[in-house]
């Protein structure tokens, strides 16, 4: 479900215009993103689960050791498991090593207290960690929801307020939530275009009657042509025309001027739990590092082209 990539990035990187080849891309973006995590032997976006570990483990030497096999980055319940659960309380142990994580590769239990880690019925499974497990959790500002009502636990589209920061292949944190986004689609932003427009790409200024409902960056949608917003000045907007493939055609104003706003999203994703979500709430978006998402994009111009 993750992607290190988006598909507005592959499609440049493609020279691809138009939609016609969306649900291809994707396919690549999808296994180029599971090429990175082979390859890599961790993953890029967190994920909260449960992992069961054996105690004692083989060959481990100190008994206040437990030694992971991914990368942790922080827990929320430690648990010496069998016929009943004990918990490790998070005052009783370490994670380690602290000068360099997270991620974490340890966990210790603090000798000063007197928890330990110990097996019941039998050593297999014995101690349980539920976390967040990956090797980095950072996000960037990707806007906010805008809808009158929020969204509730079970929707599958959202509106929000800039389409410029969310792309198709983002996962999104909404609170403690993530959401993944596989697909847009338009929202009327509210204003018009006040002046015609001339089928001609040279006719770069477009006159709105607000200015303030359009964002740099936007795609947006004038009749059945987009346009790339490069700057908005007052209530002009400066654009390409014709982007993305589309056709270049005169409009005669008034017309409604649409951006992608809509994101039709795959709720509740690795592992987090659905909620709902007021109107205006902030969202970021998982960044993974840079040489991983170049390395994503580029696995997945190979995938598309061999």
């Amino acid at each position: 479900m993750n992607f290190y990539t988006t598909r507005e990035v592959v499609k440049r990187a493609l020279g691809i215009t138009g939609a016609d080849r969306d649900t291809l891309v994707d396919e690549v973006i999808a296994a180029a993103s599971g090429d990175v995590d082979n390859l890599c032997l961790r993953r890029f976006i967190p994920i909260t689960a449960t992992r069961s570990y054996s105690w004692s483990q083989p060959g481990a030497s100190q008994k206040f050791v437990l030694y992971l096999d991914e990368d942790l980055l922080s827990v929320s319940a430690l648990t010496k498991a069998g016929t009943d659960i004990t918990a490790i309380s998070s005052s009783d142990f370490f994670l380690e090593p602290a000068n360099l994580g997270p991620p974490y590769h340890r966990i210790e239990i603090d000798l000063a207290s007197s928890a330990f880690f110990a097996s019941k019925d039998t050593p297999q499974r014995a101690i349980r960690v539920t976390g967040s497990w990956g090797f980095g959790n950072a996000t960037i500002a990707a806007g906010t929801i805008e809808d009158s009502s929020g969204i509730s636990d079970s929707d599958t589209t959202m509106e929000v307020a800039d389409a410029s920061k969310i792309d198709v292949g983002d996962t999104l944190l909404i609170e403690s939530e993530q959401l993944f986004v596989s697909e847009r689609a338009t929202k009327d932003t509210g204003t018009n275009v006040t002046t015609d427009l001339t089928a001609d790409a040279s006719g770069t200024t477009v006159a709105v009657g607000d200015g303030t409902k359009v964002l740099k960056g936007e795609v947006i949608l004038v009749g059945s042509e987009k346009m790339l917003v490069t700057d908005v000045t007052s209530n002009n907007l400066t654009v390409i025309r014709a982007y993305d493939g589309s056709v270049l055609a005169a409009h005669s104003q008034p017309v409604d001027v649409f951006a992608y706003r809509s994101l039709t999203v795959t709720r509740a994703v690795n592992g987090t739990t659905a909620a709902s979500h007021a109107d205006s709430t902030a969202i970021t978006k998982y960044q993974p590092p840079a040489p991983i998402r170049q390395l994503a994009r580029a696995e997945a111009v190979a995938h598309y082209t061999t």
